[in-house]
């Protein structure tokens, strides 16, 4: 009876994790959770908990008071790519030395905090702490993941160090993950120049597509079955997702490595399940071989119920930059190396 129990209770967990992501509440109009957080545009920090009252207090569901207080942060909290370029200079230079390290870090979070509270800049660790701050208050469930990310300028050779921070989130007894920093906007890393504009792919993401940039340290947080945690190797092995991969994409299937070898003639297998079915002459490629840069139209293209497949066919030897792009917007780059 015991066994029988344990078993059933197994099998709760793993369906309370089962696709949890935004498809879950496609009953929820999410229009008044995001005029209240614009209605509050501006509002300082100084007073949290009343900020947290006023963005929760008349939504009805756990969802839409955690979406306001989401969508509120990401419209009004910038990135600050020079604190963070700061931190990351400082954690590589004390990585060896733990007691150097942790004086690094706690003198950092109380500047961090500081410029948090002051100027509403931050970086990942701030946007989560104040996410969770504001849950809190409105009697969310709401944890910080620390973990590693990947973006397109991310150093793989030099990723040692936990260097990015989300948020997971309880709704309705299954737990959800957003990265509220990713989702903000966009800095541009040549001018350290922040720039707003929300990505919603980023709010209750699929789990599945989330594991291809994001590892946290605590296992719990992947929220995937166990034969779906990928490991370490493999996440720095995987292909770069842009932020437009989670407005399009609700999985990416294959290839699951960046880097490819092959032979003239050979081809390359791109598999993607769509959010919404988009034409055939909308998937393009982009290629890059150091000398010059060319879209082109896949060998061939097949949609059928927002499952996305596409085959190209590499003819000349050389080393390839490869992007897919899915109406003009920029989802995801690979490499191809064609040898003889």
């Amino acid at each position: 009876m015991q066994k029988t129990l344990l078993l059933l209770l197994l099998l709760f967990l793993s369906l309370c994790r089962l696709n949890a992501q935004i498809a879950d509440f496609d009953h929820i109009d999410f229009k008044k959770a995001d005029s209240i957080a614009l209605s509050l545009k501006g509002e300082n920090l100084t007073n949290l908990p009343e900020l947290s009252f006023k963005l929760t207090s008349t939504l009805n569901t756990d969802v839409e008071k955690f979406r306001a207080i989401y969508k509120w942060v990401c419209d009004n909290i910038a990135n600050d790519y020079n604190l963070y370029l700061q931190n990351d200079r400082q954690r590589q230079r004390f990585k060896d030395d733990s007691l150097k390290l942790d004086a690094w870090n706690t003198k950092f979070r109380t500047k961090l905090f500081n410029r948090l509270l002051k100027k509403k800049r931050t970086i990942c660790t701030g946007y989560a702490y104040l996410v969770k701050t504001l849950a809190d208050f409105a009697n969310l469930e709401c944890e910080i993941v620390q973990g590693f990310g990947r973006v397109s300028t991310t150093n793989i050779e030099t990723l040692d160090l936990p260097n990015h921070s989300w948020n997971a989130v309880k709704l309705n007894s299954k737990w959800y993950l957003c990265d509220p920093t990713w989702a903000s906007g966009i800095p541009n890393p040549k001018t350290n120049r922040f720039y707003f504009h929300y990505n919603d792919g980023f709010f209750l993401a699929n789990p599945k597509l989330f594991a291809v940039n994001h590892f946290p340290v605590d296992e719990r947080w992947w929220l995937l079955d166990d034969n779906e945690i990928p490991t370490f190797d493999t996440f720095l092995k995987a292909p770069v997702l842009y932020g437009n991969a989670y407005k399009n994409l609700e999985l990416h299937n294959a290839p699951q490595q960046m880097h490819h070898t092959i032979k003239p003639h050979q081809k390359v297998v791109f598999k993607y399940q769509l959010k919404n079915n988009t034409k055939p002459k909308n998937v393009k490629l982009g290629f890059d071989n150091g000398y010059s840069t060319w879209k082109d139209q896949p060998t061939s293209v097949s949609i059928k119920d927002k499952s996305l497949e596409l085959e190209h066919q590499f003819n000349q030897t050389g080393f390839y930059d490869v992007h897919l792009y899915i109406d003009d917007d920029l989802i995801s780059t690979y490499t191809v190396d064609v040898k003889k």
